[in-house]
């Protein structure tokens, strides 16, 4: 890609403090556009955007995406400092949910739906109205997801269940949002090298290497490239899409 693809365009990232929304964040820097780097931790998504060649030109911001008024205020700190708002967007944000089911906390359940589901509804929606708004008709929402989703998880079925909705809210709105000129896609990545994984004992990761074709964990910018890809114009064709960046893992 060329830095003059996405030069121009505002590019929000959440969960941009870290793992595949850092490294996302970077890659679209990179490119040529103006990121806006989100998380539940400002401080995270400031070490960010200070990676970056002009910081100043960049935001940092902290946002909750699982309450839908600090998602709106995050939209109008962006058009406060930009006159616009964003038109592409990527979800990362994202929790885990560890546990078997039998003995899984209802609270715990509800966080995870919240941030990995509901986080992500409230910024489609977000986004796409402030667009709507502004008489902006070209963007790309990229979704995190997870092969979870789709195989599901042994002790992880909230964060599974999370995931598979946001593959099917992925290839619903994106129906919707195309005649808006909104491309929707979604990625589904495997055992990536971010918290969630290294979070695990050498030798659970090492069975996670096992399942894996490739033989190893992915980094996070394997995934971030395919986002951008995504954002971009080189993926005109793509809506509704459901990507897997694994490296083969078989749950």
């Amino acid at each position: 890609m060329t830095a003059e693809l996405l030069q121009g365009r505002i590019a929000l990232v959440t969960g941009g403090g870290s793992g595949i929304g850092r490294a996302t964040c970077r890659i679209l820097e990179r490119e040529g556009a103006t990121v806006v780097a989100c998380d539940i931790k400002e401080s995270t998504a400031r070490e960010t955007v200070n990676l970056f060649r002009d910081p100043s030109k960049h935001l940092a911001l902290m946002t909750d995406v699982s309450k839908a008024e600090s998602v709106d205020a995050t939209i109008s700190a962006v058009v406060a400092k930009y006159k616009s708002p964003p038109t592409l967007l990527v979800n990362s944000a994202g929790v885990t949910g560890i546990g078997p089911m039998k003995s899984f906390k209802e609270d715990s359940f509800k966080n995870c739906i919240d941030v990995n589901l509901k986080g992500t509804y409230l910024m489609c929606k977000a986004v796409a109205n402030a667009m709507e708004k502004h008489g902006l008709n070209k963007g790309s929402f990229v979704n995190i997801a997870s092969i979870t989703g789709i195989l599901g998880l042994k002790d992880n079925s909230c964060y599974s269940a999370s995931k598979g909705g946001v593959i099917a809210f992925t290839k619903a709105i994106s129906k919707e949002l195309i005649h808006d000129g909104i491309r929707v896609n979604s990625i589904l990545p495997g055992p990536i090298e971010t918290g969630m994984v290294s979070a695990h004992a050498e030798i659970v990761q090492q069975a996670i290497r096992e399942r894996t074709p490739i033989g190893r964990i992915g980094q996070p910018e394997e995934v971030g490239e395919v986002a951008v890809f995504l954002l971009s114009d080189r993926s005109s064709y793509m809506v509704g899409s459901s990507v897997e960046v694994t490296g083969g893992y078989i749950c």
